[in-house]
């Protein structure tokens, strides 16, 4: 149940931004042990005085095709599994937009069931803890 927020420069095509959420769901679905009908995104264009990161930072050289993504997923995942993920959205940016590595940068964060209501407000909880 992950819910991720893209953060990117502004002016990207809308057929662009609809292949880039595909290529992370796909990601997240293949390594990340996430179903495939779990997909929540929100996609954030922001003016270059609105997006600010260090260029260089443990990293190479970041350029403006910069995109940072905030996940929060409801269960813990392995070590393997992340550093696999991480591989996985990068290898496929690259080779699909020429988005260099270098420029995808990935912030995982974690919670519990009870931390999500997906509608009724009810409180989330899974099948297998009741």
């Amino acid at each position: 149940m992950p819910f991720t927020r893209i953060m990117l420069r502004q002016n990207y095509p809308e057929e662009k931004l609809r292949q880039l959420s595909k290529i992370l769901h796909q990601a997240l679905t293949e390594e990340f042990a996430v179903p495939a009908e779990d997909c929540f995104q929100v996609i954030e264009m922001l003016p270059a005085s609105q997006l600010i990161f260090n260029r260089h930072y443990l990293s190479g050289t970041r350029s403006e095709d910069f995109v940072l993504f905030h996940i929060l997923a409801g269960k813990q995942r392995s070590i393997e599994q992340k550093k696999n993920f991480y591989h996985a959205l990068s290898r496929k940016l690259f080779a699909k937009f020429n988005i260099h590595p270098d420029n995808v940068m990935v912030i995982i964060q974690f919670n519990t069931a009870e931390d999500w209501s997906f509608s009724g407000g009810r409180m989330y909880i899974p099948e297998d803890l009741c």
